[in-house]
């Protein structure tokens, strides 16, 4: 497994529970090919958190919505270098 890092701005930003939740979300993937870009739209639908997780290459699409304290808007990407796993928003990039 690669090593995994997360920026400052996901640090403060997304809860510790959202992101463990993301990372679930990337590696349960039932995909023939995993692209090394990962998109997740995080969104507010009244008090739950609705997450809209998708790659290009395969296209690939899952939403959820489950309930959670203080949901987070946000567009979240999980990049896959050689080396390493990163975790960012996406103005960061």
């Amino acid at each position: 497994m690669k090593p995994r890092y997360i920026t400052r701005g996901i640090q403060t930003t997304i809860p510790p529970w959202l992101q463990i939740l993301l990372w679930y979300m990337r590696d349960s993937m039932e995909v023939p090919e995993r692209d090394y870009l990962q998109i997740f739209r995080l969104s507010c639908d009244g008090e739950r958190q609705r997450i809209e997780h998708a790659q290009e290459q395969p296209e690939y699409k899952h939403v959820v919505v489950i309930p959670g304290e203080q949901p987070v808007d946000a567009k979240v990407y999980i990049i896959e270098d050689p080396g390493h796993v990163t975790m960012l928003l996406a103005d960061e990039y």
